[in-house]
Parts: C-alpha cells; sequence; structure tokens
C-alpha cells in the first residue's frame, strides 16, 4: 500500500466521495466535482483516480444496484479511516500554507 500526501485530483475525489456518502458512484462523483469546481474530469480520470486510491488504502468498493441503463452493477466508494486521515492532512497542510498569505498586491498588480 502507498503512502504520501494526495495529489489534486485525488483530493477531490475523496471530498465527493465524501459529500456524496452512499451515493458515490462513478458519475456521481465526476458530476459533484463538475458541480463543486467547474472542472470536467473525464469517466477515465476519475475511475484511473479510484483505482490509485483503492491500492493506497484510502477507499473500498463494493457492487451495488444495477443501473437503469445498461442493467450493469455499479460499483459504490467509500472512504477508510486512511482515507479520512489523508484528507485531514491535506486540509491541513493548505491551511498552514495559506496562514498570513495575502494577495491584495498580487491580485492588483494583475488588473493594472
Amino acid at each position: 500500500m502507498r503512502r504520501g500526501s494526495l495529489g489534486e485530483v485525488e483530493e477531490i475525489v475523496l471530498l465527493a466521495i465524501a459529500r456524496l456518502g452512499n451515493e458515490a458512484y462513478g458519475m456521481t462523483i465526476r458530476r459533484e466535482i463538475q458541480r463543486r469546481t467547474g472542472r470536467n474530469l473525464a469517466i477515465g480520470t476519475v475511475y484511473q483516480t479510484l483505482d490509485r486510491l483503492l491500492d493506497k488504502g484510502h477507499l473500498r468498493a463494493g457492487a451495488g444496484p444495477a443501473g437503469p441503463r445498461d442493467g450493469r452493477p455499479r460499483r459504490f466508494f467509500a472512504l477508510t479511516a486512511s482515507g479520512a486521515s489523508a484528507l485531514k492532512t491535506s486540509a491541513d497542510a493548505r491551511a498552514r500554507m495559506w496562514a498570513g498569505v495575502r494577495l491584495g498586491r498580487a491580485l492588483n498588480d494583475d488588473a493594472q
């Protein structure tokens, strides 16, 4: 099991799963990310990231009811304790980095 810091896409996928709860499967994860961030990730990117997070032990997966369109069972995802811990570590690191940052002058420089 690989450990380490989360990449940006890994972090937003984990956050989407945390928000979706029992409704977290590929397309709902993709839609949640698009709705909250405006990013339109390819479904292949979402599934590659899900596989990577499963390998790291940050997620668990299970089969759910069949989808209405194709009748295939959906694969649902949930955070593990490791995934929740990785999100907390990431949030804490970001908060430490943002502490004391003032963007006012830089934002004003760009506007000129």
